[in-house]
């Protein structure tokens, strides 16, 4: 670890922001709010989209794209929707810039080039897709659509993170259209359920499943179903979401279908979500004082093979053996790179691998392979051990699957040794100010009572899980009955 990386301990925010840049992954662009995402960090991106992308396709859903540029008079026919983003809008309206008309350096919008209805800058695209629904949807044989499409957005935030929150960020956008209710809503949990067997089987991060309540839901939605992580400081970070939309854009849009009863009637909708903020979720659910920490599953770079040597004979040695290992090791399906650079001594070479997550560090030095031996470490535990050449590919395959299996099962602990129940205010507010981490507590179900405790401490309701069982009890702040607990914490 390098003596001026800070730790976790001292300042959080500051050892996550520290780590996006160290370990190569981002950096703050000259754009205000934005971020520039590099290689590193953009191949991790890449195989998060990868396994996403065959998940959807598995389930039935193509590929599409729409436009970045959305018609202003579309957000403003549904009133939920454009109030729930009208705030973070980008909007343009001009076609053209000039030199300046005072006779000063510089440009201007032509005034002459103003756009006769000003188009909003992609913040989500459920309006553009609705009104390009309209001409696809004629009778109940053109249902259901399954459509997902791979873009950026522009939300205009004033404090920004890297990959948590940036005024532009990458994601993906599923858009639905479906002849009944039940199908919409099955729908909808359908892909939550892909988005938690993404988080837990890939991400090695444990979720919760539930519904966001009134006050947190998705704007125009009539129920948004989240999975929501615990991060390494106790706070929650909402992983993903699915919006079963019921017929309110197809209203707003004029989207009907012919239905086998041979009556017009309105579709049913669902939208759903992830974005670069997994990239956030990854750091902050693994990684450690020495560094990025990746589940194997994910990590562009699964193993890294370090020589140690004195001549260019024992070079030659090494590199013989090594080219047999990295061969036997692609064949497994194994990203595997040999760094032989002569530039770098090998404790640097540890330390920046380290650094950057890889799962498994191979070392072969001269006289480890007099021996038949080499040692191999693990990047979760930092454990270390001999293993003889002839069984390096299948201790490696192990190793891997176990990585990815104790980083699961460490977050799992965590999050659920740092999951406690409050029943009264002064016991909310106590584990809020000195223990952190989510809190299950009565709520008497108002939009009141949740800004109330909101404004309080910050602490929102992140969600109510699917599988919270019906208890009567008195909410913690009015002492109002109560039927179920909800999860409630501090988030990004």
């Amino acid at each position: 670890m390098a003596k001026d990386f800070v730790k976790r301990s001292e300042n959080y925010s500051e050892w996550y922001n520290e780590l996006v840049v160290r370990a190569d992954l981002a950096e703050n662009s000259s754009v205000r709010g934005c971020m520039v995402i590099k290689p590193y960090g953009y191949a991790i991106w890449e195989k998060m989209q990868s396994v996403l992308d065959n998940m959807f396709k598995e389930t039935g859903h193509q590929n599409a794209y729409f436009p970045l540029f959305i018609p202003k008079s579309f957000f403003e026919k549904e009133a939920e929707h454009v109030e729930g983003f009208a705030k973070e809008c980008a909007v343009v309206t001009h076609h053209r810039l000039t030199p300046k008309r005072d006779g000063t350096a510089g440009l201007e919008p032509d005034p002459d080039a103003r756009l006769e209805e000003e188009l909003i800058v992609r913040p989500t695209s459920e309006t553009i897709i609705w009104d390009t629904y309209k001409r696809w949807i004629e009778s109940y044989r053109d249902l259901p659509i399954l459509c997902n499409q791979w873009a950026n957005v522009v939300r205009w935030e004033m404090r920004t993170r890297m990959f948590l929150r940036t005024a532009e960020f990458l994601w993906q956008e599923g858009h639905t259209a479906h002849a009944t209710k039940e199908e919409a809503e099955q729908e909808a949990q359908k892909m939550l359920k892909v988005y938690a067997s993404f988080a837990e089987d890939y991400m090695a991060m444990p979720v919760l499943q539930g519904v966001k309540s009134p006050n947190e839901r998705f704007a125009g939605a009539i129920d948004t179903y989240c999975i929501e992580a615990m991060m390494q400081d106790g706070k929650a970070l909402q992983a993903g979401t699915s919006h079963f939309l019921g017929q309110n854009f197809a209203k707003a849009f004029d989207v009907k279908f012919l239905s086998r009863e041979n009556k017009l009637e309105y579709v049913w909708a669902t939208s759903w979500g992830v974005s670069t903020r997994l990239m956030g979720a990854l750091i902050m659910s693994h990684s450690d004082d020495n560094g990025l920490v990746l589940p194997p599953k994910l990590a562009p770079l699964q193993v890294v093979i370090i020589p140690i040597f004195k001549t260019e004979e024992q070079l030659e040695q090494i590199n013989r053996e090594v080219e047999k290992i990295q061969k036997a090791l692609q064949d497994k399906g194994i990203s595997v790179k040999y760094d032989a650079r002569k530039e770098y001594k090998p404790g640097w070479k540890f330390h920046e691998y380290e650094f950057k997550g890889v799962p498994v560090r191979i070392t072969m030095g001269a006289r480890d392979l007099q021996e038949g031996k080499c040692e191999i470490a693990r990047r979760d535990t930092l454990e270390k051990e001999l293993t003889d050449l002839n069984a390096v590919v299948p201790a490696v395959e192990r190793l891997l699957v176990e990585i990815q299996a104790n980083l699961f099962e460490k977050a799992r602990r965590f999050r659920d040794e740092n999951t406690r129940k409050a029943d009264t205010w002064e016991e909310f507010t106590d584990i809020l100010e000195n223990k952190g981490g989510f809190i299950s507590a009565h709520w008497d179900g108002t939009v009141e009572t949740e800004e109330r405790i909101k404004e309080l401490t910050k602490a929102t309701i992140r969600c109510i899980p699917f599988d919270s069982p019906l208890e009567e009890g008195r909410c913690v702040l009015t002492g109002k009955p109560s039927r179920q607990r909800v999860i409630f914490a501090k988030s990004y």
